[in-house]
């Protein structure tokens, strides 16, 4: 019989095959996206909006990761990856495995979402299909409203080939001149200015006998295409193919050469505007080779570069048909609710006019309480609580931190009027906070001028963390009151990003979040912490070290069992410890929505660890922990994944929950995930996803739909 110390002995948990790789994990992920734009479960106009998803983060990929893939390849780095893979490697492997990706979801659209939407009373034309009324219409608003934005840019040895900026949309075309009988080139920009998709008026909308027609519209680069006339007078237009350019925009600081990390961040953000160096062109498939050698040379990319597209370019324009009043097309409206325990104090507020917040800092008083959004009101919780700290008399300071916030957030209006009302406000701003950047910098400077204390994070490290402190007078002692959650202040995302916060007035969650703020804001080595695992000081190694705890219990023989639910698990450290746990018999279940670098089900390596995956109508971002721990068990709510960046370069806290009944309520939230039938897909050992089907005649269990449904029924039973 082989026993556990000879078993990780003859594995080397080293060994690149145990590893799957990050970029094409990710990949995996944007097409369990996009999967949710081809399941005909999924409303009609929400898989319209999964196609734009999948879009967009498909941008932001080779803004960002592609972007750095490339530069390192350019700068000859021939590292390997966990998984065993050169930049150059991996460059080749995500060409081949996006492109057909790419293709399916055109082909979906073009070929099936049309035609659904068609039936529903909604038209995609295409400007070939229009009615002579119809391209009268239209050709007079070109001339009107289309044709002065446009520029021709012609291209020859006195206009050289022109600058074309990130993500931006356009029209290649070819003209010969009738005298000289010369072929020429020349780009035009769609102007982002105007509407990507024109709608025509009620009386021109295409019909159908019995239904109703909500939305007919045609691409605004197709009308541009149809009156190139009117653009190159007095020459014969030859060709004309839309492209769309991708370029390189992440920020790179150097944070100990920039005196003024605002002033630099702001002279990068102009750069990103402009735009690096392309990454990717996506051309129409019907492009002859002379037109796309041109665009291809000229932009420096290569054959794996390019991404031929049959139908409709940049798909993440999608979104706008969101706004289409058709709720039947829409998941159905979710209205958050109130904790039992708050929805009794706005009673409360109401019965006797309570305006001075006295009642909420009284019912955190009493016991901790546990928030989940958007299950739970943001606005009448995190927000209320923050704004009634910044109104109530007795309140002397507040300090909290700035990853992400809405561009009218009434947070910030909060802190705002806090330090108009004189009390001491400290707010980190993280102007490092990716595509960001530059409405926290607005924010930081109104949170300036009025009198906050701004600090914008500690270099080398992104703050990351979630957390509110509010110190209060109360009779003879100060008390302070926290707030530590998963997710950002921004009341726009927290209707449709799943997260967790505690409220609490713990002495020692207090006192270490005055500990934490001082390494933030002056100078501390902080090493230790009463409560709170804070990355980068002590958060990887506490982990690993329960996870090492759980490997002793199954030694001792005891169970050992551990539940972790978070974005990304990349972090080789802490995917070795759950190797060596599986090894030795812990039972592990982890609910990763994203990236995952850990190959589950391997034969005496990880056959006790299982993974899902949940996508839906809400981006699952909450981090929860579990560790068994013979029975004492121990739950953390936080902001860190297990990620490289979270635990060494980032700024996150972690904390424990201690109140019995929040404990409960999170391994009750665990347990709906993992018996989730509708939502969740099962990683493979080959690292594909297998979507769970429900059991023949039974209801498929979805996360979402039964934590909605517990939240109105909290209510219903106060």
């Amino acid at each position: 019989m082989t026993t556990t110390k000879d078993t990780t002995k003859a594995i080397d948990l080293n060994d690149p095959k145990y590893y799957f790789n990050r970029e094409l994990s990710w990949v995996e992920f944007n097409r369990r996206v996009l999967h949710e734009a081809i399941d005909s479960r999924t409303p009609l106009l929400e898989r319209l909006k999964f196609m734009a998803i999948f879009s967009s983060n498909l941008d932001e990929f080779f803004m960002v990761r592609v972007a750095a893939l490339k530069q390192q390849v350019e700068a000859g780095v021939r590292k390997l990856t966990p998984d065993g893979r050169t930049p150059s490697q991996q460059l080749q492997d995500l060409s081949d495995r996006l492109k057909p990706l790419v293709q399916q979801q055109h082909q979906h659209f073009e070929k099936v979402l049309k035609q659904e939407l068609g039936k529903q009373g909604i038209y995609f034309l295409d400007y070939l299909d229009l009615n002579q009324e119809q391209r009268t219409y239209l050709n007079r608003l070109f001339e009107e409203n289309i044709f002065p934005v446009l520029t021709p840019l012609a291209v020859d040895p006195s206009h050289p080939f022109p600058y074309i900026s990130n993500l931006s949309l356009n029209l290649a075309v070819v003209v010969k001149d009738p005298e000289t009988k010369e072929e020429l080139f020349a780009r035009i920009k769609v102007p982002k200015v105007l509407p990507r998709f024109v709608a025509l008026p009620e009386e021109l909308r295409q019909r159908q006998k019995g239904k109703p027609s909500h939305w007919t519209g045609v691409p605004l680069e197709q009308i541009i295409t149809h009156n190139l006339e009117y653009l190159f007078p007095g020459m014969n237009i030859q060709e004309c193919y839309a492209f769309r350019v991708t370029r390189n925009a992440d920020i790179a600081v150097e944070e100990d050469e920039a005196d003024d990390l605002l002033l630099a961040i702001e002279q990068e953000l102009h750069k990103r505007r402009i735009g690096g160096s392309a990454v990717r062109v996506e051309l129409q498939a019907s492009t002859p080779e002379n037109v796309r050698s041109t665009i291809i040379e000229e932009l420096d990319l290569s054959e794996q570069d390019v991404y031929d597209v049959d139908g409709l370019l940049g798909l993440g324009d999608l979104m706008s048909l969101m706004s289409l009043p058709l709720p039947e097309l829409k998941d159905t409206p979710w209205h958050s609710v109130l904790p039992p325990r708050l929805h009794r104090l706005q009673e409360l507020d109401y019965l006797n006019n309570n305006e001075d917040g006295e009642d909420f800092f009284s019912l955190i008083r009493e016991s901790d309480l546990l928030v989940h959004h958007p299950y739970h009101s943001f606005s009448g919780t995190v927000q209320r609580f923050i704004t009634q700290a910044a109104h109530d008399p007795n309140v002397l300071a507040i300090k909290m931190t700035l990853y992400r916030t809405s561009g009218d957030s009434p947070i910030v209006k909060a802190l705002i009027a806090a330090a108009e009302n004189g009390k001491q406000v400290a707010v980190l701003v993280e102007l490092k906070a990716r595509f960001d950047e530059e409405n926290n910098i607005l924010w930081a400077k109104k949170l300036e001028n009025a009198g906050v204390h701004v600090v914008y994070g500690l270099v080398g490290l992104k703050t990351h963390t979630k957390v509110v402190l509010v110190v209060r007078q109360e009779q003879n002692k100060i008390r302070r009151y926290v707030h530590i959650g998963t997710g950002n202040y921004n009341p726009k995302t927290a209707r449709i990003y799943t997260d967790l916060g505690l409220l609490s007035c713990r002495d020692d969650l207090g006192a270490d979040l005055t500990d934490l703020f001082n390494f933030l804001t002056g100078y501390s080595r902080q090493k230790s912490y009463r409560k709170l695992l804070v990355a980068p000081v002590n958060l990887r190694d506490r982990m690993i070290a329960m996870i090492h705890r759980e490997i002793e219990h199954c030694q001792k023989g005891g169970t050992g069992r551990i539940v972790a639910k978070m974005n990304a698990l990349v972090d080789p450290p802490v995917i070795k410890a759950l190797y060596q746990a599986s090894q030795a018999g812990v039972q592990i279940d982890l609910i990763i929505r994203g990236i995952c670098c850990l190959r589950p089900g391997v034969e005496k390596l990880s056959e006790n660890i299982r993974i899902i995956s949940i996508i839906g109508r809400f981006l699952e971002h909450s981090r929860i922990f579990y560790f068994h721990n013979g029975g004492q068990e121990e739950v953390y709510i936080g902001s860190a994944d297990w990620m490289t960046r979270n635990l060494s370069r980032r700024v996150e806290a972690v904390t424990p929950i201690e109140e019995p009944e929040i404990v409960q309520d999170l391994q009750e939230i665990l347990g709906i995930m993992l018996a989730d039938s509708r939502q969740a897909w099962e990683l493979q050992p080959d690292g594909s996803y297998i979507q769970r089907q429900p059991a023949e005649g039974s209801q498929a269990q979805s996360t979402h739909e039964i934590l909605m449904e517990m939240a109105q029924q909290s209510i219903r039973t106060i």
